[in-house]
Parts: structure tokens; C-alpha cells; sequence
């Protein structure tokens, strides 16, 4: 009755077994693993799963905990039960009712009960076995003799005269229980093995799922972002129409003053030209030669020279600007379009770094750090910091936070007077001595401002960039893949700086360093 019992609180509740591989949710109900895998594959795509037993709800899929004392216990039961109760083989001599046994004589090649068991020979070669329906397979095909030994150099079961007189003579062999029991071993370290590799691919399944559970989430965020950049092209396009068209007009008034001005000079001319031409047409018709006579050479010489010097001056009027500058106005309006294409074009992969924050341990001590932690400036005096590792020797502070994927900008403001650099650099960067400056190794990138000039620099190398009205406020953008670092002015238009290209091989951290009367602030 005990043992009944026993049996009921091991059996699993969906498949009415006893409990293969047994583990536990978390409302503390236990079935086997590939029959509440399965109700869990059906309730898939409900929105909330259950648990079959106490109908405990789980927003999540439930992780599986396996119950290692209830498969220990199921076993064990199983080893104990008779083994007729579960393989159904039954006396071979019991002719007119079906009779379980309990034993199977290999020589006689029949399965005995208990009473058959009693009377039968005691004999050594009359070997005893479990009950088993393969009674012709343990007897050797050659000889008709049990097969008592495993040869371990051909994987065979053999009996006594195959040892001895056989193929296998000399051959290292083995007692059959010994050999299964190493072979139970190997058996059991495989099913260790097996086990393993099956929690691991339901890890990688939970996994997936978990992944998949968020696309949607990624999905509305991207589509956000999306909806905003868009929002934000629109706005970029409609300022560079503005300017565009503005500059369209303002060359419309130059071009409309500069003709006035030419249509004014040339009005001035017309009326000296007509005066002239009223005194030499009244000598024309003068009667009195003598007063024809009388006009001096010079002064028709005079009017040819003023006819000359207009007629040049004609010539330097076509130098006035009487059109507008198409390619000027089309040089702006590409630029502007590439500005908004260069500054867009990774605009739905980038997100912002929030939380960069400077970090204490590793500023120098000629440096000052604001309470937040968002802006940096040089001290006039030593702050005394701990001696350690970390610390800068000079002018140089890195961010808290590092970087090692995806795709990730931050933005800062920098001080108009002073000289600054702002870039990325790996946490292994040197931390005295000329290697650890900014762009001075390998380790390092960055953009510098320096006496009205930018440069870009790393591993000693430095590009000077043309310098233009900043608005000192500059973007870093980083895509850590594929290894790229951008630096872009904030200015309006958008004006892309330059960008690095490296792969990456550690986690990188924004760095500054600031020495005159500078600071630059965090804006991210």
C-alpha cells in the first residue's frame, strides 16, 4: 500500500508517469521536463503562461529548475520495483495461467516463477539472470555456452572456450559484470554530458525568446527614432531653404544696386556725350568760317580723348556684377544638403550616451571637477588627490563610463580662450609621461583646439583642420563595430570635423584634458 502511495506522488500529473527528468516551476509543482516544455510551447503567444497543476500565472515564460532529489527518488523506485511489473515477461513452464517470474535460466534458455524457481537445478552451469526475453543472445553462436567474459580488444561478449581455445585466446578480457559496470560508467558520464548540453540549448532557447520578446519593444523605439529623425530632417531642410533663399534675395538686391549704380554712371555719360555732341553740331553750322576756323585742335582733341577714356571705361563696366552667382547659390545648397546627409546618415543607429560622468580617480591634480561631475577646468593650485595608479599626471581626465559596442555619441561645450582636447581612449592608456597625452600614442583619439586652430590627433600624428566661426559645441559619435569616431561642430550648418577609423580591441572612454584659462562641460 506504502509503495502505491509512493508510486501516486511520482507520477507527473500530464503524462500519468512516473517522473522522467523531473523539475520545478517556481509555484513549486514538479512534472517532466518534455511534458510542461510542451504546454508551455501551446500556451506560446497567449501573453501569460500557467502552470497545469495549481494554475499559477507567469508573465514570463517560467525557467526551469531541475528537481535533482525527485529524479534521485524516481530512480531508485523504478531499480526497486519487480522487473515483470514492467517488461511483462512471465513462466515459461506456468501452461495454463499466466505466472510472472522472477528468474531466467540462461542454459535452459526459459524464464522461471517462484514455485518453478524452488525445483530447478542448482547446477554452476545452470546460470541464473534477471527476467529477460533475450535468452538465445547470451549464449555463444560458436560453442552454445554462456557468454560469462567481455573481450575489451574486440568489444565482444564471449564464453569460456572462446577465452580460451578460441579467436580470442589471449586477448584481455573481462567478467561481464565488471565490464558493464564500466560500461554504465561511460554511460552515465554520457548522459551527464547529454543533460548538460540540453539545459544549455534550453538556456539558449529561454534566450531567444527573451530576445525575441523585446523586438517588438526595439521595434517601437526604433520607429521613435526614426519618426524623429525624420521630424528633424524636415526641420534642416526647411533652415537651409530659408538660407538658400535668402541668400537668393540678398544676391537679387546686390545685383539690382550694382546695375542701378551702372544705369546711373552710363545716364551721366549719355548727357555729357549729348552736350558734346549740341557744340560740335552748332559748329557745323556755323556760316562764319573764321569762327569754325578759330576752335582750337585741342579742344576736338579733347573730345576724342574723352570719347576714348569712356569708351575704356565702358569696357570696366562690364566687369560690374550684372547676374546672379548660380554657383555659388548651388555650391551652398550642396553643401547644406550633404551637411544634413553626413550629420542624418547614422542618426537611426546612434543613441546618447547619458551618464557620463568624470571620473575623480583618474584626474590629475592640476585639475578642478565640478560637483556633477560634468565639467572640467584647470587649477590654479594642487588639489593633493591620493597617489594612485589611475590618476592622470597631467591635465587629463577620463569618463566613469566606457564603450565597448554598438553605436553611441556625446556631446560637450568648450570654453572660447585656453587650448582643450576632446576624444576617446582606452582604459590601458598610459598614465604619465608623454604617452599618456591625448593622441600621443595608440591609444588615444582626439580633436584639438589650440590658438584659433583645430587639429585632429592620434598615435603622434596630427591634421590640422580650417577653423571657422565655432560655436564650441562639438559632437563625438562612436561606432564601435565598425570602427569608426566622428567629430562633429554644432554649428549651424552641422559641420563634420572628421572621423577616425580603427578597430577597437578594448572598451574606450571619453577623455579630456584642459590647460590655460579653459574648461570644457559635458552636455550629454
Amino acid at each position: 500500500m506504502a509503495s502505491a502511495d509512493l508510486r501516486d506522488e511520482l507520477n507527473c500529473s500530464i503524462c500519468l508517469n512516473i517522473y522522467t527528468d523531473p523539475v520545478t516551476l517556481r509555484c513549486g509543482h514538479n512534472f517532466c521536463r518534455v511534458c510542461i516544455n510542451h504546454v508551455m510551447d501551446t500556451q506560446e503567444g497567449s501573453g501569460v503562461y500557467t502552470c497545469p497543476e495549481c494554475r499559477a500565472e507567469f508573465q514570463e515564460r517560467p525557467a526551469l529548475q531541475r528537481n535533482i532529489t525527485l529524479c534521485n527518488i524516481a530512480q531508485r523506485f523504478l531499480s526497486a520495483q519487480p522487473e515483470q511489473e514492467v517488461t511483462g515477461i512471465f513462466c515459461t513452464y506456468c501452461i495454463t495461467s499466466t505466472v510472472p517470474a522472477v528468474k531466467s535460466c540462461l542454459m535452459c534458455e526459459a524464464s522461471l516463477c517462484e514455485n518453478h524457481l524452488r525445483v530447478h537445478s542448482r547446477s554452476a552451469e545452470h546460470v541464473l539472470s534477471q527476467p529477460t526475453t533475450s535468452l538465445g543472445n547470451r549464449k555463444c553462436s560458436v560453442h552454445n555456452k554462456i557468454m560469462e567474459y567481455f573481450c575489451t580488444e574486440d568489444s565482444n561478449c564471449i564464453c569460456v572456450s572462446c577465452r580460451l581455445d578460441g579467436d580470442h585466446r589471449g586477448h584481455q578480457v573481462e567478467l561481464l559484470d565488471e565490464a558493464s559496470k564500466k560500461k554504465k560508467e561511460q554511460l552515465r558520464n554520457a548522459l551527464h554530458t547529454l543533460t548538460t548540453k540540453r539545459e544549455e540549448t534550453e538556456q539558449k532557447v529561454q534566450s531567444l525568446q527573451e530576445r525575441k520578446r523585446v523586438v517588438p519593444e526595439k521595434a517601437a523605439g526604433l520607429t521613435e527614432r526614426v519618426t524623429a529623425l525624420f521630424k528633424d530632417i524636415r526641420r534642416q531642410l526647411d533652415d537651409l531653404e530659408k538660407r538658400v533663399l535668402s541668400d537668393i534675395s540678398r544676391q537679387e538686391e546686390q545685383v539690382s544696386l550694382s546695375i542701378s549704380d551702372l544705369i546711373q554712371q552710363l545716364e551721366i555719360k549719355k548727357d555729357k556725350l549729348s552736350r558734346k555732341m549740341s557744340h560740335i553740331e552748332e559748329m557745323c553750322n556755323m556760316s562764319d568760317p573764321v569762327t569754325v576756323l578759330q576752335v582750337h585742335i585741342s579742344d576736338t582733341d579733347d573730345i576724342c580723348d574723352h570719347w576714348t577714356e569712356d569708351k575704356d571705361r565702358d569696357g570696366d563696366d562690364k566687369k560690374v556684377r550684372d547676374d546672379l552667382d548660380l554657383d555659388l547659390i548651388l555650391k551652398n545648397l550642396h553643401m547644406g544638403l550633404s551637411n544634413i546627409v553626413t550629420y542624418e546618415k547614422r542618426g537611426i543607429y546612434l543613441k546618447e550616451a547619458s551618464s557620463i560622468l568624470l571620473d575623480v580617480n583618474t584626474a590629475s591634480n592640476n585639475l578642478t571637477l565640478s560637483d556633477d561631475l560634468k565639467l572640467v577646468s584647470m587649477s590654479k593650485t594642487s588639489q593633493s588627490l591620493p597617489t594612485i595608479p589611475e590618476r592622470f599626471e597631467n591635465y587629463q581626465v577620463l569618463s566613469t563610463r566606457s564603450f565597448s559596442s554598438e553605436q553611441h555619441y556625446w556631446e560637450v561645450e568648450t570654453s572660447r580662450t585656453g587650448s582643450w582636447i576632446v576624444g576617446m581612449a582606452y582604459t590601458s592608456i598610459e598614465r604619465k609621461g608623454d604617452q599618456s597625452f591625448i593622441g600621443y600614442n595608440n591609444k588615444s583619439w582626439g580633436l584639438r583646439y589650440c590658438e584659433n586652430q583645430y587639429s585632429v590627433r592620434h598615435n603622434k600624428k596630427a591634421i590640422d583642420i580650417p577653423y571657422c566661426n565655432s560655436c564650441h559645441k562639438f559632437r563625438v559619435s562612436l561606432d564601435y563595430e565598425n570602427g569608426q569616431l566622428s567629430f562633429y561642430e554644432l554649428s549651424d550648418p552641422i559641420r563634420h570635423v572628421h572621423t577616425f577609423t580603427a578597430t577597437f580591441t578594448e572598451p574606450l572612454h571619453a577623455v579630456f584634458r584642459v590647460w590655460g584659462d579653459c574648461w570644457v562641460r559635458i552636455l550629454s
